[in-house]
């Protein structure tokens, strides 16, 4: 018998079942393990916001055009951080190089689902480091998403970066950044999380509820501004908020999935003046510039690696691991208590 956790509704999760299907010529059967959940992207499925519900994306195009939902409720198998093991192979594919074999734990994408039955393709190379729990597995994904925000920043050594959101990938973001030589300023709106940025490298936080962070950033630059801002939140004030944060040509790299219409974000004003880069970046690929040599799947295997080499740390992170079962309570938890919360991991 499958699980798989489905919206039925904004903010209705259920659990639905189903008979395991035959594993087709070319798949991977995995087992689940573990099944971390997005707090941004996932969260507008399960609160009714996400573009896709009310129109439809168009590849051929690269439009969204107002031709109704490309997805309807119920919504089945949402997610995108997954570790499990593999239990069964299409037979041609045993003891093939490259491959996972019975018994290996993999990370990969396959959704909040007991199992999945994935292209062997798609896992090839995506064994658990050795020594790296299967819970820092489910990282995977969330580490590149960050990764790539860092990489689409183009940070040098001795530069200044802010990072406005501080949540799960905001704090992978300031570690990699200050891995990256950067002297970081993290931003965010709750304490708790300022505290856990410092202990990921940050130089110094800010609290938009208490301080004006252009100003503070261009008092602590020697009247500059920060050379980059990195904004993964996907607030509008947010946003613009770092814009107003970074120096004359400084750049902007806007990683957060922003609903609706721009509401807080003025263009006419710092963002005019200063010739301010805005850039966007979006795991569905790497820079465009450094599409020669980098893929998502590099950036997922790089992170897993900085992980299994202790250079990240990513256990910290794990707030609460909630039975598959109780899926509905963690996303509530998550809208309603995101104070509450970093990472919430489904367990199979």
């Amino acid at each position: 018998m499958v699980r798989v956790v489905q919206f039925t509704g904004p903010r209705q999760v259920e659990i639905a079942t189903g008979e395991s299907t035959p594993l087709p010529p070319g798949h991977l059967r995995v087992r689940t393990c573990y099944s971390g959940i997005s707090a941004g992207t996932e969260l507008t499925a399960y609160r009714g916001t996400n573009p896709y519900l009310t129109r439809s994306w168009s590849p051929e195009a690269r439009l969204f055009r107002d031709a109704g939902g490309g997805i309807s409720y119920p919504v089945a198998g949402w997610g995108y951080s997954e570790v499990g093991e593999i239990c069964e192979i299409s037979p041609e594919l045993l003891d093939m190089p490259g491959i996972p074999q019975p018994g290996d734990m993999v990370w990969g994408v396959w959704g909040h689902r007991s199992e999945g039955v994935v292209p062997a393709a798609l896992l090839s190379g995506h064994r658990l480091p050795a020594g790296l729990s299967p819970l820092a597995g489910a990282f995977a994904r969330v580490g590149a998403i960050a990764y790539n925000a860092v990489l689409a920043g183009d940070i040098h050594v001795g530069e200044e970066v802010a990072v406005f959101g501080q949540g799960v990938l905001g704090l992978l973001v300031t570690r990699l950044a200050e891995l990256n030589g950067a002297g970081v300023t993290a931003v965010d709106t709750l304490d708790s999380r300022l505290a856990k940025a410092k202990e990921y490298g940050a130089l110094r936080t800010l609290n938009p509820r208490a301080d004006a962070v252009a100003e503070r950033i261009r008092e602590a630059t020697g009247g500059r501004g920060a050379d980059v801002a990195i904004e993964i939140s996907g607030a509008y004030p947010a946003l613009h908020e770092a814009v107003r944060s970074v120096t004359v040509g400084g750049r902007v790299v806007a990683s957060g999935f922003y609903q609706g219409d721009g509401a807080g974000l003025r263009l006419g004003e710092e963002f005019h003046h200063n010739r301010v880069q805005l850039v966007s970046s979006q795991i569905g690929g790497v820079p465009p510039q450094l599409a020669g040599r980098w893929t998502v799947d590099r950036l997922q295997q790089t992170f897993l690696r900085l992980v299994a080499d202790g250079l990240v740390d990513v256990k910290s992170l794990v707030s609460h691991v909630i039975p598959a079962a109780d899926a509905a309570e963690a996303y509530v938890l998550l809208d309603e208590r995101p104070a509450d919360a970093l990472q919430v991991v489904l367990e199979f």
